[in-house]
């Protein structure tokens, strides 16, 4: 009973696994694209409310520690990797609660996107642009974008989600 028990958990791991693989290649694939057919700084309109704008990000959210001398890249890849260690543990442990490992497989596929380009590149490629008038959000990314849905999730689902209590 037990092995069936651990193959079961193994096999849901698994697959949670492979959803954040395929978010890490339509991350990838989204920024090569940019990168192919934009040169930085470009401003294409795509809505009224919405642009591609192809920017490098050398620091970390909202580009806190962007105008760093370069100590920051490897600062946030260390980071990251920590994170990424931190969230395979918790997805292994919670991989067949489907909400939790939701939220948890969005923010790891977000956390190796970024983790990515920062190795590859050095700094983070971000392209979406949303704006109206005078206000713009910063750019960012199907990484960022992931990494923001998964921390609503998780948040819902500390806030909100009954368990039942250890006896």
């Amino acid at each position: 009973m037990f092995n069936h028990v651990k193959a079961n958990s193994t096999r849901a791991f698994v697959k949670w696994l492979g959803l954040a693989l395929v978010l890490v290649f339509i991350d990838q694939l989204t920024k090569q694209l940019i990168v192919r057919f934009m040169s930085p700084f470009d401003f294409k309109e795509v809505l009224p409310f919405l642009a591609l704008v192809f920017t490098l990000n050398p620091g970390a959210a909202f580009s806190f520690l962007a105008d760093a001398s370069g100590w920051q890249r490897w600062f946030l890849t260390v980071v990251a990797i920590f994170a990424v260690v931190l969230l395979l543990t918790m997805l292994h442990r919670n991989s067949k609660d489907s909400f939790m490992s939701l939220g948890l497989v969005l923010i790891l596929s977000g956390a190796i996107g970024n983790l990515t380009d920062r190795i590859m590149v050095g700094a983070v490629i971000d392209f979406i642009l949303i704006h109206w008038h005078d206000f713009r959000w910063p750019a960012f990314n199907v990484a960022d974008s992931c990494i923001s849905v998964g921390a609503i999730i998780l948040l819902f689902d500390g806030i909100f989600r009954k368990r039942a209590r250890p006896s």
